[in-house]
């Protein structure tokens, strides 16, 4: 039986060597986690688990709306603002696109996310790369390289060399927020900072994109498979 403080859901504790400070974090795939500093004591996380519980509170509430959301597209999966059937195929390897259809491996019961992700990491970099490149050559600069990745609280990157890094999950949104991204890293090849001079440029280049940045912060917890 939990008495008034304490907090009416579980939550983990990870020690991290790196951890500077006491971090309460919460995604679907962890749950409510605190993470401490090697030589934190345990009652810190407690602590900081009081200290922050509306917030902590809240943030179960968004992962909620998430997962029924996610679960509300039934069999199909968004793909840069389409939605697409998923089909199951026990004799299929991998996915294939067949129009509004993904012809996918296994029996309909079967967890499709992995070979799912997999295709979309591929033509993550379909997508992306022709972006980058009409981008940098409209903007008269040059990128380095071009990774997909799966970051977790990350959705693009440009290096100071110009490598430029993206999340496979914004094919999961519709196609001007993944232009918009590719626009912001773009921009950061002349601007590496957020100054106001990186906004005024950015501005320039894609009018709308506050609009895109808002729908991927509210949106963005939704971007899974």
């Amino acid at each position: 039986m939990r008495d008034g403080n304490e907090p009416a859901f579980d939550y983990r504790v990870r020690r991290s060597d790196r951890a500077r400070r006491v971090r309460v974090r919460v995604d679907a795939a962890n749950g409510v986690e605190v993470v401490l500093p090697r030589r934190a004591a345990e009652r810190e996380a407690a602590a900081a688990i009081r200290e922050l519980r509306p917030w902590i509170e809240r943030r179960m509430a968004e992962l909620q709306r998430t997962r029924a959301l996610v679960a509300a597209r039934g069999a199909s999966v968004p793909y840069l603002g389409e939605l697409l059937a998923l089909v199951a195929e026990p004799d299929r390897t991998r996915v294939h696109r067949r129009g509004g259809t993904l012809l996918v491996p296994g029996g309909e019961d079967a967890d499709h996310r992995p070979a799912l992700e997999r295709w979309y990491r591929r033509q993550a970099r379909t997508e992306i790369a022709p972006r980058l490149d009409a981008a940098t050559a409209a903007a008269g600069t040059a990128y380095s390289g071009l990774t997909i990745r799966g970051q977790r609280t990350r959705w693009a990157s440009c290096s100071a060399t110009g490598a430029m890094s993206f999340n496979w999950r914004l094919l999961l949104a519709p196609a001007p927020v993944l232009d918009y991204v590719v626009w912001h890293e773009v921009c950061h090849l002349e601007v590496m900072d957020h100054s106001p001079r990186f906004w005024a440029l950015l501005a320039g280049r894609c009018p709308e994109y506050r609009v895109h940045a808002a729908w991927l912060r509210r949106h963005g917890a939704t971007l899974v498979l």
